[in-house]
C-alpha cells in the first residue's frame, strides 16, 4: 500500500492536516490507533468544542505562553479567522462568548467532528481507525510507516499529529517521541500544564474550604523573592488536594516551571477583591467599625467574600466570628483586611502530566521551519499538534495552535510529494 501523505493521529491537528493534504489533490492516508476519530475534540470545552478564538492574533499568541512566537510564521498562512470561515464552510455556524471563546451554535462538540469527518469522505481521504503504528522507518526518498499488525505503508511524507501525554484515554500517550527521536528530534523535558494544583496546607488537608469557589479573584505565583511572576484574574476553586479552577489552571505552568527549578514549594496569593486597593477597604470599613462597637465583625464585613472565606480569614488572623468591633485592635483588621488582598499559601507539586489538560514540552520548535512544519532533519517529515513544543491556555488557544499547524503541515506535505 503506498501514498503520498500519510498522517498518524486523528485529533484536531491531524484532522485538520488530512484535509488540507487532500485538497491539494494529494492521495493521502489518516491513521489513528483508537476507535473514533477526533475525541479530544469531543470532550473539549466541556463538550461544546471551543474550536478557536477571536481575539486579535497578538493576543491569541500572548495567551500561548510556551513558545507562541513559532506560531506568527503558520499564522501568516492560515489563523485563528481562517478557522472560523473554513468551519462555516462546512456549515458549522459559530457563535462567541467571553474572551473572545468560539463555540458552535449547536453546543456540541459533535457537528464539529462530524464536519470535519464528512470532509474527509468527500475528499477520498483513507481512514484507519484501532490501526496502532509500531514503527516508521525512515528512507531516501520515502517512508515506510509500520503497523502493530506488521502490515507496511509506504509513504513520501509523513505527518506526526499523536499529541502529547495529557488526557491519556483519547489516545496521547506519547508514542509519537519516539519516531521523532529516531528521525534526530530533540524531546524538551515534558510537563503538566494546565493542571490542578496540590497543597499539604493545614487548611486543605482539614478540608476547611474544600469545595468553595471563589470568583474573579487575582491569583498570583510568587517567585523566591515574593514578586509575582504572573498574574490571571478569573475563578478559582478549593479541593480536597489543593487549588483548581481556571486561574489555578492558568497560573499551573508557572508553578510547575519552579518546582523543575528544584523549590520545594511556591506561593500562590489570592486577591479577593482585585478592583479595590488595601486602602480603599480600609477607609470604607474603619469608620463602620467605630459607629457600630456592639455589631459584630462578622456583619460588618458581610458580604465582602462568600461567607465561608471570611470565616477561615476571621479564624487565621485570631478573631472570632461574633467577636464584638468594639474588641478588636486595628492591628487585626489592618492584618484582616491585608488577607482580603493578599492570603498566601505554599503549593508542593501539580497532579500527574495524565491528569493535565495539555502537554508542556515536546519536539523541539527549533529543528522545525515554522513557514512549513517540515522537520529540518529529515525530508519528508512534519509535525502538528500537541506533539510540538508548543502549548497556551485553555480558551480555545491550544486548538488553535493544533489547528493551524495541522493545516499547513499538511498543506506542504501534499506539495512535497506531488
Amino acid at each position: 500500500m503506498s501514498y503520498q501523505v500519510t498522517i498518524i493521529g486523528g485529533g484536531p491537528s491531524g484532522l485538520m492536516a488530512a484535509i488540507a493534504a487532500a485538497e491539494q489533490g494529494a492521495s493521502t492516508l489518516l491513521i489513528d490507533k483508537g476507535n473514533k476519530l477526533g475525541k479530544k475534540l469531543a470532550i473539549s470545552g466541556g463538550g461544546r468544542c471551543n474550536v478557536t478564538n477571536r481575539l486579535p492574533q497578538e493576543e491569541v499568541i500572548k495567551h500561548i505562553p510556551g513558545n507562541g512566537r513559532f506560531l506568527y510564521s503558520p499564522f501568516s498562512v492560515f489563523n485563528n479567522y481562517d478557522i472560523i470561515d473554513f468551519f462555516e464552510e462546512l456549515g458549522v455556524s459559530l457563535k462567541e462568548e467571553d474572551h473572545g471563546r468560539m463555540f458552535p451554535v449547536s453546543n456540541s462538540a459533535k457537528s464539529v467532528v462530524n464536519a470535519l469527518i464528512n470532509r474527509l469522505h468527500d475528499l477520498d481521504v483513507t481512514i484507519k481507525t484501532n490501526t496502532p503504528v509500531e514503527a516508521i522507518d525512515y528512507g531516501h526518498d520515502k517512508h515506510t510507516v509500520i503497523l502493530k499488525s506488521k502490515q507496511k505503508i509506504e509513504t513520501k511524507t509523513v505527518i506526526l499529529a499523536v499529541g502529547g501525554k495529557a488526557v491519556p484515554h483519547t489516545g496521547s500517550t506519547g508514542d509519537g517521541y519516539a519516531w521523532a527521536k529516531k528521525a534526530g528530534h530533540t524531546i524538551t523535558e515534558l510537563y503538566p500544564t494546565e493542571v490542578p494544583l496540590l497543597s499539604n496546607e493545614r487548611f486543605i488537608k482539614e478540608k476547611t474550604l474544600q469545595g468553595l469557589a471563589l470568583r474573579e479573584v487575582g491569583l498570583s505565583v510568587l517567585n523566591p523573592k515574593g514578586k509575582p511572576i504572573i498574574t490571571h484574574k478569573m475563578d478559582m476553586l478549593f479541593t480536597h488536594f489543593g487549588v483548581s479552577g481556571p486561574a489555578v489552571l492558568r497560573c499551573s505552568q508557572f508553578v510547575v516551571k519552579e518546582l523543575m527549578k528544584g523549590s520545594k514549594t511556591v506561593t500562590l496569593s489570592i486577591d479577593a477583591l482585585p478592583d479595590r486597593t488595601e486602602q480603599e477597604i480600609y477607609d470604607q470599613y474603619v469608620p463602620l467599625i467605630d459607629n457600630n462597637p456592639k455589631k459584630s465583625i462578622k456583619n460588618i464585613f458581610k458580604g465582602i467574600v462568600p461567607e465561608r472565606y471570611l470565616d477561615f480569614l476571621l479564624t487565621q488572623n485570631d478573631i472570632n466570628t461574633d467577636d464584638k468591633t468594639a474588641n478588636i485592635s486595628r492591628e487585626k483588621i489592618k492584618n484582616l483586611i491585608n488577607d482580603l488582598k493578599q492570603f498566601k499559601f505554599d503549593i508542593n507539586g501539580s497532579q500527574p502530566l495524565e491528569k493535565a489538560f495539555v502537554t508542556g514540552g515536546g519536539v523541539s520548535t527549533k529543528e522545525i521551519t515554522p513557514i512549513t512544519m517540515q522537520s529540518k532533519l529529515m525530508h519528508g517529515l512534519y509535525f502538528c499538534g500537541e506533539i510540538l513544543d508548543i502549548h497556551g491556555y485553555t480558551g480555545g488557544y491550544n486548538i488553535t495552535s493544533a489547528m493551524v499547524t495541522g493545516r499547513v503541515a499538511g498543506m506542504n506535505a501534499a506539495w512535497e510529494a506531488l
